[in-house]
């Protein structure tokens, strides 16, 4: 079933690039009451889930994705058309992605990374929050209009109705 939703972000978005990227991705859409059930643990680069990697690595096993390098050298998932096929035979119940999945799609890996760690922290009072993030994101360092960007994007992506809150 987990392995269903993950091909219809990739349908929705039609590429993810980087493994980070799909990483924030997928946590920032769990934060926002998406039903993807991953676990995240904090890491170098923000939220990060053994499962979501293991579960990418399955499906291009598979065949079900298509995981290569670009000239860039990050990795792109695209889905193939065994992807295709197994999602439209598979009863997978998902709100529909589309919008928020492109709409995260659309930003750079490293503001996701930076959108993803004020979410992980986000029970913190927000003073904390910025201290927190500042020491723990010194490489790459934020810039405090990023930051506030950061926060304008998730409470844009709330308003947006994108949370299923």
């Amino acid at each position: 079933m987990e392995h269903a939703k993950l091909l219809k972000v990739l349908a929705d978005t039609k590429k993810i690039t980087g493994r980070k990227k799909l990483q924030k991705m997928i946590y920032i859409a769990q934060k926002l009451h998406y039903p993807f059930y991953e676990k995240f643990e904090f890491h170098m680069y923000g939220p990060y889930s053994e499962e979501l990697t293991l579960q990418m690595e399955e499906l291009d096993h598979l065949g079900l994705v298509r995981v290569y390098k670009e000239e860039s050298e990050e990795l792109l998932f695209t889905m193939t058309e065994e992807g295709e096929a197994f999602l439209q035979q598979s009863n997978v119940e998902l709100p529909s992605t589309w919008a928020c999945m492109n709409c995260l799609n659309q930003q750079s890996a490293r503001f996701l990374e930076l959108v993803a760690a004020l979410l992980y922290f986000g029970h913190l009072p927000i003073e904390q929050l910025r201290q927190k993030v500042a020491m723990l994101k010194r490489q790459p360092q934020y810039e405090q209009v990023e930051i506030d960007e950061a926060f304008h994007f998730i409470q844009a992506l709330k308003e947006r109705q994108f949370s299923l809150a």
